[in-house]
């Protein structure tokens, strides 16, 4: 899944800088609003793979003293981060620069120019749209699109996709704007355009935002994986009641498990012992993204007694 999500990141980091490149030549060549919003898109954009890598790149740092549990959320910080950038760069900057071009229309000059590298741009952008969906479908199984984003545990993956889709549509409407521009002459299409594409990229910010900071906070597994450690529990022979299943994902492939069982009253210590190890040995084996397990034993009256303290 890391390896899949690197090559997603670098595809799309690679596709925004050539499609930069071209688009601010053009925008300095024809004077075209949209296209230099355009052009700062794919900028924000350039520079939002680059924190993902490093994002990336900060998560495989082992666990330590300070980081017990290792740096897995370091990803979700910097797709967090990713997601304000857009907003307030990329967002931002597009809507304000629409204003000012209408508020200062100028005519649009040397228009192939904007045709052609908007084309390529589509085809840039396009390839690297591809190898995010290929990665995202493989990941998402048989969810709805908002479902796999609201259960995907990488953000890095549906950041860029949705980042990539986000900029398809951009381009789109920047060639409708410039289009109209250049047929009726009138240069106001530019700018709105450019106001368009700002707020496509603050919904898309707003949505993406909105994602990774659940998984910041802390999201637990999936639940096919909390069902599936409740019925290794419940058919252990010593196990009278399972108290608490607490899963929380410290990055996308590491699950902490806390439980609390209730043993039979006559269960001898030892027995106790050797059902924890075998539980912690079967849960990781079958889970294979759970790393760490926890196990407190607890009568039941006593878990409902805690319970009723911390509601009161």
């Amino acid at each position: 899944m890391a390896s899949g999500s690197k090559k997603v990141v670098i595809a799309a980091l690679i596709g925004n800088g050539l499609v930069a490149i071209t688009k601010f030549v053009a925008s300095i060549m024809t004077g075209s609003s949209a296209m230099f919003s355009e052009a700062i898109h794919s900028i924000v954009d350039s520079g939002n793979q680059i924190l993902l890598l490093f994002g990336l790149k900060q998560s495989e740092k082992p666990a330590s003293e300070d980081y017990p549990f290792g740096h897995g959320k370091e990803v979700y910080f910097w797709s967090f981060v990713v997601a304000i950038l857009i907003f307030s760069a990329g967002a931002g900057i597009s809507i304000y620069e629409g204003i000012h071009h209408l508020m200062s229309p100028s005519p649009l000059e040397n228009v192939l120019v904007n045709y052609i590298v908007l084309t390529l741009a589509l085809l840039f952008e396009g390839a690297a749209w591809y190898m995010a969906w290929r990665e995202f479908e493989h990941t998402r199984g048989k969810n709805s699109l908002f479902q796999a984003v609201h259960q995907a545990k990488d953000p890095s993956i549906f950041v860029v996709f949705f980042e990539d889709s986000a900029a398809i549509l951009g381009l789109i409407v920047a060639l409708i704007g410039i289009t109209l521009g250049h047929l009726t002459g009138n240069p106001i299409y530019d700018g709105i355009a450019s106001i368009l594409i700002g707020c496509i990229l603050a919904g898309t910010a707003a949505w993406l935002a909105y994602e990774t900071k659940s998984l910041l906070i802390g999201e637990s597994a999936k639940p096919a994986t909390r069902q599936g450690i409740r019925k290794l529990l419940t058919n252990q022979p010593h196990v009278e009641h399972v108290n608490e299943i607490a899963t929380m994902h410290m990055g996308p492939n590491f699950i902490l498990a806390t439980i609390s069982l209730d043993f039979e009253d006559q269960t001898p210590a030892g027995v106790v012992e050797k059902t924890i190890a075998q539980l912690d040995c079967q849960i990781k084996t079958e889970y294979p993204l759970v790393k760490r397990v926890f196990i407190e034993v607890k009568s039941r009256k006593d878990m409902t007694n805690d319970n009723n303290l911390l509601n009161a």
